[in-house]
């Protein structure tokens, strides 16, 4: 009887690590090329599946004039969705406009769009205070841009799940993912992720 209980047990045993190695090889095979990790102190990159498309919406630039995602088409484009009443985005701010003086160009477009009601009236000498002089910056006092989180509208492409919120968009107009909440966008970890999806990794 013992031999018997012994053998079972035996059995079982293969039967189980055979279905623990199924169970990790997929796991393994699902995240292989899935983007590096990334984050703050109290949140992570968040991949968005499935990716949908940029629709296009008219943005309003600081200076004036409107602009679509199909002007970016071919770049990745760093999207932060920041307003001046956001201790945060004071902070993390400045970490977006180096970002772009030191990565942007023909692979990678930094914006910042700023929710603020009152738009241009209090963006513009925040800006100044800061002295943020390379960000391309856009205005959404109406939310046409960005909704508020229990917002289904697909009309306006991004959720606010937080402030700040930062979307990365690839380079044929897919959002990607998002992290909420300020990061150091010039740190190492920030450019293994976009130089992931500049390699067109995601796709």
């Amino acid at each position: 009887m013992m031999g018997r209980d012994v053998t079972r047990r035996r059995v079982l045993r293969r039967v189980l690590g055979g279905a623990a190695t199924l169970v990790g090889g997929r796991a393994a095979a699902a995240g292989l090329d899935d983007p590096p990790p990334f984050g703050n102190a109290r949140y992570q990159f968040t991949v968005l599946r499935p990716q949908r498309m940029v629709p296009p919406v008219p943005m309003t630039r600081l200076g004036g004039g409107t602009v679509t995602f199909d002007a970016f088409r071919g770049k990745v484009v760093l999207v932060n969705f920041w307003a001046t009443w956001c201790p945060a985005c004071r902070t993390e701010l400045p970490s977006l406009d180096r970002l772009q003086q030191a990565a942007g160009g023909r692979d990678l477009q930094v914006i910042a769009v700023s929710l603020d009601l009152q738009g241009s009236a209090v963006v513009a000498p925040f800006l100044r205070k800061l002295n943020i002089r390379q960000l391309e910056i856009y205005l959404d006092p109406e939310a046409r841009i960005a909704r508020a989180a229990n917002d289904d509208n697909p009309g306006v492409p991004f959720g606010r799940y937080g402030m700040p919120i930062s979307y990365i968009v690839d380079r044929v107009g897919r959002i990607a993912g998002y992290l909420v909440g300020d990061a150091d966008w010039t740190s190492d970890g920030a450019r293994r992720l976009l130089d992931y999806y500049a390699g067109g990794r995601n796709g």
